[in-house]
């Protein structure tokens, strides 16, 4: 199980973040009531539908999000057209923190989401104001990195087998982040193209990987967007390269 995070600040019941479903684990909930609504103040809400782009590679990147609501995938094109996935952010990420003038990647909503934008300069000019945000995008940066390395891992040595049983756990493992609560099941906004994107398969594979866990009983397929994890030490056995017969 992932280790809790540090709970949020306490707030007064009548503060416009009280309700917020991410504020724990999310960049701002270490923040005090004044400045959680001074950061309110520099951003505006943003809505998406399912398939709308937030950005696409190339364009300025003159803006910072947090997704309060649905999922979102980035992806960058190859030379040849190819799509490499590169990641999903779920409720409570940040999104859009570069240190080049243009995004890298394109983002576009799985799902309907709701996300705050901050104009970037509007946000740098915060984090110098509370130093405490800074530390808290440093941890965030210092995971994507650890991330960013299991996933060249993954990529370069697992089998398609082992691929997807390390990729159903990260989604557990960014489950049980958000909630601070042991999980055994995850949701699949994406498609099994994008899996396949993502983990380097065909779309085939990742439909014939899917059957071959749950065959195993390994996994549980509860719908075709929601998987049970039916054996996590198994499945963690199998990531690793030890669990194949």
């Amino acid at each position: 199980m992932h280790k809790p995070l540090e709970p949020p600040v306490s707030i007064p019941a009548d503060h416009p973040c009280t309700d917020c479903p991410v504020r724990p684990v999310a960049f701002c909930r270490r923040l005090q009531a004044d400045a959680l609504l001074a950061l309110r103040s520099r951003g505006r809400p943003v809505h998406l539908c399912p398939g709308q782009p937030l950005f696409f590679e190339g364009d300025a990147a003159d803006r910072v999000f947090m997704l309060t609501q649905g999922a979102i995938k980035l992806y960058a094109l190859l030379g040849d057209g190819r799509r490499q996935m590169t990641g999903f952010m779920f409720p409570g990420d940040f999104l859009g923190i570069s240190v080049e003038d243009r995004f890298a990647f394109s983002a576009e909503a799985l799902v309907s989401a709701e996300l705050f934008a901050f104009s970037r300069s509007s946000f740098v000019e915060f984090c110098d104001e509370h130093p405490q945000v800074e530390r808290e995008l440093y941890h965030l940066a210092a995971h994507e990195l650890a991330a960013a390395q299991q996933q060249m891992v993954l990529l370069g040595r697992k089998n398609a087998a082992e691929r997807l049983a390390s990729f159903f756990l990260m989604l557990l493992d960014r489950a049980e982040r958000g909630s601070g609560q042991e999980e055994y099941a995850v949701s699949l906004p994406m498609s099994r193209l994008d899996i396949g994107d993502y983990l380097g398969l065909t779309k085939e594979t990742v439909s014939r990987m899917i059957a071959h866990l749950r065959d195993r009983k390994l996994i549980r397929l509860i719908n075709q967007d929601r998987v049970e994890l039916l054996d996590r030490q198994a499945l963690d056995d199998l990531a690793a390269g030890f669990g194949e017969d």
